[in-house]
C-alpha cells in the first residue's frame, strides 16, 4: 500500500488526501511530528532533503511535493478522469496546478501562516495577492463549472483547499459567489473527506 507522510493541518498534505478519498486510492497514513522537527530528521530526510511535507511512498518511487504527488497518482491510478490524455487538457490542468503552488501559496495560504502558525510573512500583501486570485478565480468559474477540462481533475484537488480553510487568514471568499459554488460543488463530490477547518 502506498504510504503518505502527513500533516494534517497542512493544505499541502489535504491535497493529496483528498485525491486519494476521491478517486478511492487507498493510502496508508502516517502523521509526523512536525513541532518536534521529525520532518527534517535523518529518516524523513532520507526521503526529502527538502525537509517539507508531503511525502508519497509507493514501492520503489519516493516524490515530493503535492502538485507532482497528484500528477502521479491521477496518472497511474486515477484515469482520465483526473488527468486527461490530451496534451491541451493537460495544459489546462497544469495552469491551475501552478496557480495553487504560486498565486493561492503566497496569497490565502500566506495569511494562514501568519493568522494561524505565527509565520514573519508579509501579511498585507498575502491579503493583497489572496483578492487578486479569488478576483480572478470567480471570473472563470462564473463561465465553467470546473476549472480544467470541463469536469473536476487534480485541478481540484490542488487549488481547494487553501481557499477552503482562507478564513483561517483573515481572507473572506463569501463575497465571490461563483468560487463558493464552486467549492460545495467539489464537497459534493461521491468520496468527499474534509479537512480540519473545512
Amino acid at each position: 500500500m502506498m504510504k503518505l507522510y502527513d500533516l494534517e493541518p497542512s493544505g499541502n498534505c489535504y491535497k493529496v488526501r483528498l485525491f486519494a478519498a476521491l478517486a478511492g486510492l487507498p493510502l496508508e497514513i502516517e502523521a509526523v511530528d512536525f513541532l518536534a522537527g521529525e520532518h527534517k530528521g535523518e529518516r524523513l530526510a532520507a526521503l526529502n532533503p527538502w525537509g517539507e511535507l508531503p511525502i508519497l511512498e509507493d514501492g520503489k518511487l519516493v516524490l515530493r511535493d503535492s502538485q507532482a504527488i497528484l500528477v502521479y497518482l491521477a496518472g497511474r491510478y486515477g484515469g482520465e478522469a483526473w488527468w486527461p490524455g490530451e496534451a491541451h487538457l493537460q495544459g489546462e490542468v497544469m495552469q491551475w496546478l501552478s496557480v495553487a503552488a504560486n498565486e493561492i501559496q503566497h496569497g490565502p495560504n500566506a495569511a494562514r501562516l501568519v493568522d494561524k502558525f505565527g509565520y514573519a510573512l508579509d501579511k498585507a500583501l498575502a491579503l493583497e495577492r489572496s483578492e487578486r486570485i479569488l478576483r480572478l478565480l470567480d471570473d472563470h468559474l462564473a463561465t465553467h463549472q470546473w476549472l480544467a477540462a470541463g469536469r473536476p481533475t487534480i485541478a481540484e484537488c490542488a487549488v481547494f483547499p487553501y481557499l477552503a480553510v482562507a478564513w483561517e487568514g483573515g481572507v473572506d471568499p463569501r463575497p465571490y459567489q461563483h468560487v463558493n459554488a464552486w467549492m460545495e460543488r467539489i464537497k459534493a463530490l461521491p468520496g468527499f473527506q474534509p479537512m480540519p477547518g473545512v
